[in-house]
């Protein structure tokens, strides 16, 4: 495997459908003298992560809905009640959330793949191709047909590598009690079995 050096590790030599991947052309990018993995083996490590897929929304200065699809997100406290999200520092919604203020977490369910693929697109009318209103509290874009959303107040941000992190304080949501998730792994949509 061009670039790749593959090591069985000593307690997996049992288990023929596990490799150890180590790319040979990584680079040492904080200065603390270990190389980083290449972007090949940093995808196919993450992406092994199965993941929830949720569309980010807010509303932009002029009160356009704007959003994005994501898959980093995750929880951080239950006291205060903290949500993350991860936004490529590129997007132009990005700039509507520091604006605002203010965003939602809209986690889709099982038959979102086609909202999903809109909102990780460039097109421009993202909005007139799905439903969605206004969410109670926060007044905050929420697609009809999620799992659940939740409304935040943007608490903090944090800039790491190519992407910030949306660190938001909730202040209202919901959730589909007979819905099941879209999923995201290696690469494709994967439902959750249960």
């Amino acid at each position: 495997m061009s670039g790749w050096e593959v090591f069985p590790m000593a307690f997996m030599e049992s288990d023929p459908g596990w490799m150890d991947m180590f790319p040979t052309s990584g680079r040492d990018v904080t200065g603390r003298g270990s190389p980083s993995v290449d972007a090949q083996t940093f995808r196919a490590v993450m992406g092994s992560f199965a993941s929830g897929v949720c569309v980010t929304t807010t509303v932009d200065a002029e009160g356009r809905p704007r959003g994005f699809t994501c898959s980093a997100v995750c929880s951080v406290s239950a006291d205060p009640p903290l949500l993350l999200s991860g936004v490529s520092s590129r997007s132009g919604t990005l700039a509507a959330v520091l604006d605002r203020g203010r965003f939602a977490v809209n986690m889709l369910g099982r038959d979102g793949r086609r909202v999903s693929q809109i909102f990780a697109s460039p097109v421009a009318d993202k909005f007139d191709r799905v439903r969605w209103s206004r969410g109670r509290v926060g007044g905050m874009p929420v697609l009809d047909g999620i799992v659940a959303y939740a409304e935040c107040e943007l608490d903090q941000t944090v800039t790491a590598g190519d992407h910030t992190l949306l660190v938001g304080r909730l202040i209202g949501g919901g959730i589909g009690l007979d819905r099941h998730p879209l999923a995201y792994w290696r690469g494709g949509y994967a439902e959750v079995l249960r």
